[in-house]
């Protein structure tokens, strides 16, 4: 077994967790930092409500201690509903507008950590059917109860649903066919990543503050990779969070999706001096924030 196989291997014996290992009640009990809950939304009237409900009783709990969604100013009552559950809503809009309008949902999670103060901060999806308190518990567990850990993406089953059919696996196009693949190819140590596009993360808001943020669907790979170069793999876990369900795009809308990655991945491998680009040649290349860290120091 080569040297990276077995790093691999050990990361996956002590780094794969699964959300059963961080109940609410544990938490309760056990944490010593405080938690922040994220969910950027847009138009998400149909899931919002039960999403922040759920979050809301584990803060009344005790569980966690912020639920901030920032909604998109949706024009389904997206906003009204979760506020009407208990979560804290702003408009993405209002969030530092100095930077000019927001530029998708990886500019609306940046932009959030101008205004939570916890020691972690998880961030959700708001379109996720079916949801419950291990979504948040399971990610943000790890880094409250496991020593070293300094992020942690979700992973889990996507059942892939077609017409009035569901097959038990074959959603995550994206990630199967160009995130996994790029990362293998050219991070092999990130190989056991299972969902390297999960919505479902957290980390330290210390570390999330100190790094660059690339804004709309981007944001999953280029931060992920950014973690990974400032932590090393053992400073990264993934926990399982059993099923996720949500509504599949069609390829069409996924395309775009799969430009971004693969965009995020051209961008690390020129910084790192891997890949050349011939003169003049043209580039996608993600807007990207600066560090958080640097724009609250500014503005102090």
């Amino acid at each position: 077994m080569s040297a990276i196989s077995a790093r691999i291997e050990r990361w996956k014996r002590e780094r794969t967790l699964h959300h059963g290992d961080f109940p609410a009640e544990r938490l309760i009990a056990e944490r010593s930092e405080s938690v922040a809950v994220v969910v950027p939304a847009r138009e998400c009237a149909a899931t919002i409500g039960g999403i922040a409900e759920t979050l809301a009783g584990l803060r009344e709990r005790g569980a966690i201690d912020e639920v901030l969604v920032v909604d998109a100013d949706s024009r389904d009552g997206t906003g009204r509903i979760a506020a009407a559950a208990g979560a804290t809503v702003v408009a993405e809009s209002t969030l530092l507008p100095g930077f000019g309008p927001v530029a998708g949902k990886g500019d609306a999670m940046w932009r959030s950590l101008s205004v939570v103060e916890a020691d972690v901060v998880c961030f959700v999806d708001g379109d996720s059917g079916h949801f419950g308190e291990h979504f948040a518990c399971g990610v943000a567990g790890p880094l409250l109860l496991e020593p070293g850990v300094e992020y942690v993406k979700g992973y889990f089953e996507r059942p892939f649903r077609s017409g009035g059919s569901v097959l038990p696996a074959g959603g995550g196009r994206v990630t199967e066919l160009t995130a996994r693949p790029l990362l293998r190819r050219f991070w092999p140590e990130l190989a056991a990543m299972l969902q390297p596009l999960a919505g479902e993360m957290a980390g330290r808001r210390e570390l999330l503050c100190a790094l660059p943020w690339s804004t709309g669907y981007a944001v999953e790979t280029a931060l992920l990779l950014d973690v990974y170069a400032e932590t090393g793999l053992f400073g990264l876990a993934q926990a399982d969070l059993d099923v996720r369900q949500n509504e599949h795009k069609s390829l069409s809308a996924l395309a775009p999706m799969a430009d971004e990655v693969l965009a995020a991945v051209t961008v690390r491998l020129e910084r790192d001096g891997r890949l050349r680009l011939a003169a003049g040649e043209d580039v996608h290349r993600p807007v990207e924030r600066p560090p958080m860290a640097s724009v609250l120091a500014a503005t102090a």
